[in-house]
C-alpha cells in the first residue's frame, strides 16, 4: 500500500508540475516538451536516483502515449481547414519520407562510415515528424490555414509509413519487391479500417442517449483506440487506422462535440507529459556525451539536406510558392517519436540501436530548441505569418432523446459576423428557435428584435430533422454575415 502511495503521489505532483511548465514554456519561448524532458532527466538514476532502463516498456508506454496524441489531433482537427491540404500532406508523409530516408542514409554512410542498412535505419528514425511536438507549437505559431493543415496531416499521418520502414529495416530479413507493396497494403487497410469504425462510431454515438454527458468523450477516445487495436489484429498500420478513426468523429456532428474535443485536448497533454518525463526517466545523461557528434552530424543533414530536398520533391506536383516550401522545411519538428522508433529498432536487435537512441535524444533537443524557439520568427522572415483570425463558432449538441429533440449551445467568438445579427434576420429552419440568450453573465429569453453580440451564448432547441440545417445555418451566418445563402456553406 506504501508504495502505491508513493506512485501516485509522483504521478500526481509531475502531472501538476507538467500543467505549470505549460505556462513556464510559454513565457520563456520554450517547448514544453523539453521541460517535460527535464523533469524526467531530474528524477532519472543520475540526479535523483530513480532507476528505470526498461526499453520494451519503455516502447510500449510510448506507443501507447504515441495513440491518444494522435487522437487528440484528429479530434481537434478541422476537416475544412486541412480539405485543401490533403494531397500535400500525404505527399509529404509517403514520397517525402522515402526522399529524406534515402538522403540521410547516404550522407550518414559517407559521414560516419555506418554500415548502409544502419544508416537507413537511422535515416528512417530521424524521417518522422513529431505529431505532439507539431500540436503543442505549430498551433502557437501564426501561420495560414493551407500551411497549418498540411503539417498537421503530415505529423498525424507519416507515423504510421515510418514505424513499418524501422521495422523492416531493424530486422535481419532480407528486403524484396514484396516489401514496397505490403506497406501499401498496411497504410490503405488501416486507413479504411480507421474510416470504418471512425462512421460507426459517429453513427451509434449520435443515436445513443448516453445517461451521463462524461460517457460521450470517454466513448469516442475507446472507438479510436478500437481502430487502432483492429489494424494492427489485420495486420496494417493501427497508428493511422488510429488518426483517421479520430479524424472523422472530431468531425462529426456528436453530441457534446465540445466536450468530446476538449476531453481529448488534455488526453493529449497527460499523454505529452507522460512520455517525454518517461523519456527523460529512460536516457542516462552521462552516456549521452559520446552522442554529441554524431547526432550533430545527422541533425546538420536532416536540417539543411534532407528535409529541404524531401518537401521540394513533394511540394513540386502542388506548385507551392518558395516561401512556403521554405517554412515547410524549417518546420519538420521532432519529438518523442524518433526516439520511441529507436527503441523499436533495439528491441528488434538491429546494430548499434544503444548508439541510436542516445543519438536521437541528443538530436530531438538540440533540433526542438532550435527550431521550436525560432519558428515565428521565421514565420514573420518568409512572411508566410498571417494575423489573428476570428475563432470558428462552437455549436454543442445534446440529444433529447424522449422529445425527439436537440439541444444546442452557440457561443458568439469575438470577430463572429454574427455579431449585430437580429434573431429575425437569423432564419434558423423550421422545427428549431433560440430560446434562451446568456449575455454578460444574465439569461434572458430573446425576441426575434434581439440583435447578437460578441460571447453571447444561446440555447437553440431544433427536432432532431432540423438540427443538421439550424447548425449549417448558424455557421454560415458566422462565416458569412446575415445575408449568407441558405443552402449548405462548408467553405472554411
Amino acid at each position: 500500500m506504501a508504495n502505491l502511495e508513493v506512485l501516485l503521489g509522483i504521478a500526481a505532483a509531475v502531472v501538476l508540475i507538467g500543467v505549470l511548465a505549460v505556462r513556464v514554456s510559454v513565457r520563456l519561448g520554450l517547448p514544453s516538451l523539453l521541460l517535460y524532458l527535464g523533469i524526467g532527466i531530474l528524477l532519472g538514476a543520475s540526479v535523483l536516483g530513480v532507476q528505470f532502463s526498461d526499453a520494451r516498456l519503455t516502447e510500449s508506454l510510448g506507443l501507447a502515449a504515441l495513440v491518444l496524441i494522435l487522437v487528440e489531433g484528429g479530434i481537434t482537427t478541422r476537416w475544412e481547414a486541412v480539405r485543401p491540404s490533403l494531397g500535400m500532406g500525404i505527399a509529404l508523409s509517403t514520397v517525402a519520407v522515402v526522399v529524406s530516408i534515402g538522403v540521410v542514409g547516404v550522407a550518414l554512410r559517407l559521414l560516419l562510415g555506418l554500415e548502409w542498412r544502419t544508416a537507413f535505419l537511422w535515416g528512417a528514425v530521424l524521417s518522422s515528424t513529431d505529431a505532439a511536438a507539431v500540436f503543442s507549437v505549430l498551433r502557437g505559431v501564426g501561420v495560414s490555414r493551407r500551411l497549418a493543415g498540411v503539417l498537421e496531416l503530415e505529423s498525424g499521418m507519416n507515423d504510421a509509413p515510418v514505424v513499418l520502414a524501422v521495422i523492416l529495416l531493424a530486422s535481419d530479413d532480407p528486403i524484396t519487391w514484396v516489401a514496397p507493396l505490403l506497406v501499401v497494403y498496411e497504410l490503405v487497410a488501416g486507413a479504411v479500417i480507421g474510416g470504418a469504425l471512425g462512421l460507426a462510431g459517429a453513427w451509434a454515438l449520435r443515436r445513443a442517449a448516453l445517461p451521463s454527458t462524461g460517457l460521450y468523450p470517454l466513448a469516442a477516445i475507446a472507438v479510436c483506440v478500437l481502430a487502432y487495436s483492429g489494424g494492427q489484429f489485420a495486420h496494417a498500420s493501427g497508428l493511422l487506422a488510429t488518426y483517421v478513426a479520430a479524424l472523422v468523429l472530431g468531425n462529426a456532428d456528436l453530441p457534446h462535440r465540445g466536450g468530446v474535443r476538449s476531453f481529448a485536448e488534455g488526453t493529449g497533454w497527460l499523454a505529452q507529459i507522460g512520455l517525454f518525463v518517461l523519456l527523460g526517466l529512460y536516457v542516462s545523461p552521462p552516456q549521452l556525451i559520446d552522442a554529441v557528434v554524431p547526432a550533430l552530424v545527422a541533425g546538420l543533414v536532416l536540417l539543411l539536406l534532407a528535409r529541404p530536398l524531401s518537401v521540394v520533391v513533394a511540394a513540386t506536383p502542388f506548385r507551392m510558392p518558395w516561401r512556403e516550401q521554405a517554412f515547410l522545411s524549417w518546420s519538420g519538428l521532432r519529438g518523442a517519436v524518433p526516439i520511441v522508433l529507436a527503441l523499436i529498432a533495439l528491441i528488434e536487435g538491429a546494430p548499434g540501436a544503444n548508439a541510436l537512441v542516445d543519438v536521437v535524444f541528443v538530436l530531438v533537443v538540440v533540433l526542438t530548441l532550435l527550431q521550436g524557439t525560432t519558428l515565428p520568427w521565421v514565420a514573420r522572415l518568409l512572411r508566410v505569418s498571417r494575423a489573428s483570425e476570428p475563432q470558428e463558432i462552437e455549436v454543442d449538441a445534446a440529444p433529447l432523446d424522449e422529445l425527439g429533440a436537440d439541444l444546442l449551445q452557440v457561443r458568439v467568438p469575438v470577430g463572429s459576423r454574427l455579431q449585430g445579427v437580429y434573431l429575425r434576420e437569423l432564419r434558423l429552419p423550421s422545427g428549431a428557435g433560440v430560446s434562451l440568450v446568456v449575455r454578460d453573465g444574465a439569461a434572458f429569453t430573446p425576441t426575434l428584435e434581439t440583435r447578437l453580440r460578441e460571447l453571447d451564448q444561446l440555447l437553440v432547441v431544433t427536432t432532431s430533422a432540423a438540427r443538421s440545417a439550424a447548425e449549417d445555418r448558424i455557421r454560415a451566418v458566422d462565416r458569412r454575415g446575415r445575408l449568407a445563402r441558405w443552402k449548405r456553406d462548408t467553405e472554411p
